[in-house]
């Protein structure tokens, strides 16, 4: 009998251990294959980085960011495209401090820079190609090998702020200035956090760069299959999000669902797995069933939030948990590393979700060639009487093109066949130039194999040979008598104007500073068309256009300058085209201090001073004659002892008001004139 119940009792052990989600997972047959991207993608925006490291640096002059790129050398040598774009906290309505932004790619890379008008300075390799002129001052990067050369050098233009290494990505958000104050008021909005750092940036492995930057990668590899034994109609979606460096600080991962079915077509069931201290925000455009760890709510109520479940922590488990749900296809199934967005879309509807048996069909191939794209690299160089376009072969092989001609408007100009590019030139009286004012214009004719008609771009240069660029300073805003002279103190009015005006341009000032001296720093007033610093403003432009600002000259200086160089950097931009020209305008200064500044009618002239120290000196010393005379004429006759003694005090009050008299002359001004 008890060996009847002992034999009872193990089979029923037996029997609930087979059906156990984890027996499940492991007895099931799932096939993960990739997914043609077409029927299903899926892209993440997080700040964790293979290698990166973030510093603070306060009170530096220069902030360095260096970022190092890596796009894939597919075999069809297609250009990788990326969005760049810098955001910075604005103090007092200006940029606190300049830029430089290192770039080192791998590949050809199309970048798309948006800087917010931060006065940035761009060095870059010549893998790096700019879809339109960025605005920016660019330089390219020495011939460097490795990452450590890159890294010394950069830190030879100043402290270090950020560094990272980046796989493949699409697009990137960089903040700069991101202090203590500014990281706390990012984890205050639901941001993660970078570990707190040194000044020292030493790039180190998985890093978490918090606020500082932002990425979204490549669309992340899909894979799906089909659960065998499961007679349903109800496809699962599951998303594994890793571990991430800065492991038990909470953060939340916001999952976008698109699913492009009519309500009620379709039942699915999400599952997201992630470390304890994840939670998710839900934002789901159809009805299906959620399943989680960790905590979870929904965009349309996101201060309702509801406990997960535990889930298992590997891939196997979680496909046996789709088919205890039920599920008999798993549409989606994608590990990540942890986000602060993921998007997830699928075009189809029900098992639509297909799988790409040959791994070449996972990315649709691009065989055609990109004209516009061709064209808008062609960007002439100009000098002042000749222009030159240069089309690199290798930017023609990266893109598929074939091109068997390029000329001007005039076809009996053509581009010269070197050794790695074409060059098309001509000087300004030739080859069908046309010149409006200062403004010569042409047009660039590239005929294309794959294409029966031209591609045709007009292309401009400004010749600045007859313009006559002019910088003045004045004393006063109504710019009235222009002054090569300036106190210590005073506000200057600068204005810089073009003659003649050309409607067809537009005038801006780029940069402008003074130089005093080998020993003294050099001042920034304007710097990336933006004031630099609150001494400095810029004013409303004449009625004839020139450009005007402000800006208020230091009184205390050591040395004292006597001398200064005004210069200014002007940026002449075409109304209907994007090419920049710049030219630099410089004047020269006399700097004076107010203490010696006499003629100025502000100050005392030195006679003055030494009338008034005179004067004073001679009443002290009538004044303490009279009272003595006073007081030896009214004592006692019977204390003659006391005299001496009582002679005492006065001279010490004597002593006292002349010391009285020369304090008071430690002004600026009468400390110069009694030296």
């Amino acid at each position: 009998m008890d060996r009847g119940m002992l034999a009872l009792a193990a089979a029923l052990l037996l029997a609930v251990c087979s059906l156990s989600p984890t027996s499940v997972a492991e007895t099931i047959h799932c096939d993960l294959q990739p997914v043609d991207p077409k029927r299903g993608e899926v892209t993440y925006t997080t700040s964790q980085v293979p290698e990166g490291c973030v510093a603070q640096v306060p009170d530096a002059i220069l902030e360095v960011h260096v970022l190092f790129l890596k796009f894939p050398n597919l075999p069809s040598q297609e250009f990788s495209q990326l969005e760049l774009t810098l955001q910075a906290p604005k103090h007092n309505g200006t940029w606190p401090r300049e830029v430089l932004l290192i770039l080192s790619v791998n590949n050809n890379v199309f970048l798309q820079l948006h800087t917010l008008g931060i006065p940035l300075y761009l060095a870059h390799n010549p893998l790096v190609i700019f879809q339109e002129s960025p605005g920016v001052n660019t330089t390219q990067l020495p011939p460097f090998t490795t990452k450590s050369e890159i890294l010394e050098w950069a830190a030879t233009k100043g402290p270090i702020a950020s560094a990272a290494e980046l796989d493949n990505p699409r697009s990137i958000l960089l903040r700069l200035g991101q202090d203590e104050e500014t990281e706390d008021r990012g984890l205050a909005q639901g941001h993660s956090a970078a570990p707190r750092s040194s000044s020292f940036c030493v790039p180190k492995d998985r890093q978490d760069m918090g606020r500082t930057l932002e990425w979204q990668s490549a669309p992340a590899s899909v894979r799906s299959c089909r659960l065998e034994g499961v007679a349903s109609h109800e496809e699962a979606h599951i998303l594994r999000v890793l571990p991430g460096p800065s492991a038990g600080k909470p953060q939340t991962v916001t999952v976008k669902v698109e699913l492009s079915c009519e309500s009620g077509h379709l039942d699915a069931v999400l599952i997201l797995q992630g470390p304890p201290y994840v939670s998710w925000l839900i934002d789901a455009n159809h009805t299906m069933q959620i399943w989680t760890t960790g905590e979870y709510s929904f965009k349309i109520f996101p201060e309702k939030s509801m406990l997960g479940f535990v889930l298992p922590d590997t891939p196997e488990g979680l496909l046996g948990e789709a088919r205890r749900l039920n599920a008999s296809v798993i549409a989606s199934f994608v590990e990540l590393p942890l986000a602060s967005v993921v998007s997830l879309r699928v075009p189809g509807c029900g098992s639509g979700l297909q799988t790409s048996p040959a791994p070449v069909q996972t990315t649709p191939p691009k065989d055609s060639c990109s004209p516009e794209l061709l064209m808008s690299l062609i960007q002439p160089k100009c000098t002042s009487d000749a222009m030159t376009l240069v089309l690199k072969k290798d930017h023609l092989g990266a893109l598929k093109c074939i091109i068997t001609g390029l000329t001007f408007w005039d076809p009996s100009c053509q581009a010269e066949d070197s050794k790695d590019q074409f060059v098309l030139h001509s000087t300004y009286s030739s080859c069908g130039m046309e010149e409006t004012g200062n403004v010569i214009s042409n047009e660039v004719v590239v005929n294309f194999l794959s294409s029966s008609s031209p591609q045709r771009k007009k292309v401009h240069c400004v010749n600045t040979e007859s313009l006559s660029f002019q910088l003045g300073l004045y004393l006063s805003p109504h710019f009235l008598q222009a002054s090569s002279t300036m106190e210590l103190g005073q506000q200057g009015f600068v204005q810089v104007s073009v003659s003649p005006s050309v409607p067809e341009l537009l005038l801006q000032l780029d940069s402008c500073h003074l130089d005093l001296g080998p020993e003294a720093d050099i001042v920034e007033l304007i710097q990336g068309q933006a004031a630099k610093g609150s001494c400095v403003s810029l004013l409303s432009p004449s009625p004839n256009g020139d450009l005007r600002f402000s800006f208020l000259l230091r009184v205390h200086m050591v040395p004292t300058p006597t001398v200064g160089t005004l210069s200014c950097t002007i940026a002449l931009r075409g109304k209907t085209w994007s090419q920049e020209v710049h030219r630099t305008v410089s004047m020269h200064l006399n700097i004076i201090s107010p203490d010696l500044s006499g003629c100025t009618g502000k100050g005392l002239v030195l006679p003055a001073v030494l009338g008034i120290t005179f004067g004073a000196f001679l009443i002290g010393a009538l004044l303490t004659a009279a009272l003595w005379y006073i007081y030896s004429h009214t004592r006692p006759p019977g204390k003659q002892e006391p005299m001496v003694a009582v002679a005492a005090p006065a001279s010490s009050e004597s002593s006292s008001t002349n010391h009285s008299i020369g304090s008071t002359q430690s002004t600026p001004c009468s400390t110069s004139s009694m030296a």
